[in-house]
């Protein structure tokens, strides 16, 4: 079995970070904080191609195209 990345199966939705512009404009359009999203771990396995760091935040575009935001903690 050939390895494959986490990112290609069909089941796992599309994680993308934002970058520091992008997130400052989705915050200021939820009138919400960083810490008012919810969380998700730096070492959560869709995230391991990405290099998220501590602070940043990630885009999830779910199977039928709505969007969820998460910070990534540690």
């Amino acid at each position: 079995m050939a390895d494959q990345s986490i990112s290609s199966h069909e089941l796992i939705p599309k994680h993308k970070l934002l970058s520091k512009d992008d997130s400052e404009k989705m915050l200021a359009h939820y009138h919400a904080s960083k810490m008012q999203i919810p969380k998700i771990k730096a070492k959560d396995p869709a995230l391991a191609e990405l290099g998220a760091k501590t602070g940043q935040i990630v885009e999830i575009t779910r199977l039928d195209g709505s969007l969820y935001y998460r910070l990534v903690v540690a």
